[in-house]
């Protein structure tokens, strides 16, 4: 019976490993988060995103009259972004809304009521009866909530494919609306488009 030497026992390992492929991982290689592997939204995509939304909100009226009432401090809470795309986004269209959620706390002119609490209002309102989140029912959610805004969205998206490349072009809306009135408050609009060659 023969054994193998340790150092040759690894090395063949290593070389039967994954079949020549490499593992990269962002941190190491920050060129990994550069490339599009898909026409999905991706981490890169959601940040460029919402910096310049985020950008246009800090200067907006809506925070004018939120700074204005800072010693009350007014009762905000974020609902989900509608996805009108047929991509399969909704993972990252929850951690935008989670970036907006942590943005609006660390700006410390609103009180933003967590979207765990939220969960748990819209089960009591539901009865547990339609476990689907409706946007028509914002409104109930909200005064039961003592909130007076809500923070949502919606995303849209435009596929076209050709030969030899498919692009999707997305509209993302993310939208400051007064729970009493409906009215939109405060609406910003970024593009996104995602090609594949």
């Amino acid at each position: 019976m023969r054994f193998f030497a340790p150092r040759a026992f690894v090395a063949i390992l290593m070389l039967s490993g994954c079949g020549g492929r490499e593992v990269v991982r962002g941190a190491n290689d920050p060129s990994v988060d550069s490339h599009a592997l898909s026409t999905s939204l991706d981490k890169e995509d959601i940040q460029r995103a919402l910096h310049t939304l985020l950008g246009k909100l800090r200067t907006s009226p809506v925070i004018d009259t939120w700074r204005s009432h800072a010693r009350e401090r007014t009762t905000v809470a974020i609902a989900p972004i509608r996805n009108n795309t047929t991509e399969h986004i909704e993972p990252a269209l929850t951690a935008l809304l989670g970036e907006v959620e942590t943005w609006l706390v660390d700006s410390q002119l609103v009180t933003v009521v967590s979207q765990e609490r939220q969960e748990d209002m819209v089960r009591q309102i539901e009865n547990s009866q339609h476990p689907v989140f409706d946007h028509n029912h914002i409104p109930a959610y909200g005064r039961q909530l003592g909130v007076k805004y809500y923070v949502t969205g919606k995303i849209s998206g435009n596929d076209e494919r050709g030969e030899d490349m498919r692009r999707v072009q997305y509209s993302l809306f993310l939208q400051v609306i007064e729970i009493e009135t409906g009215a939109i408050r405060w609406q910003g609009k970024e593009e996104i488009t995602k090609a594949i060659r």
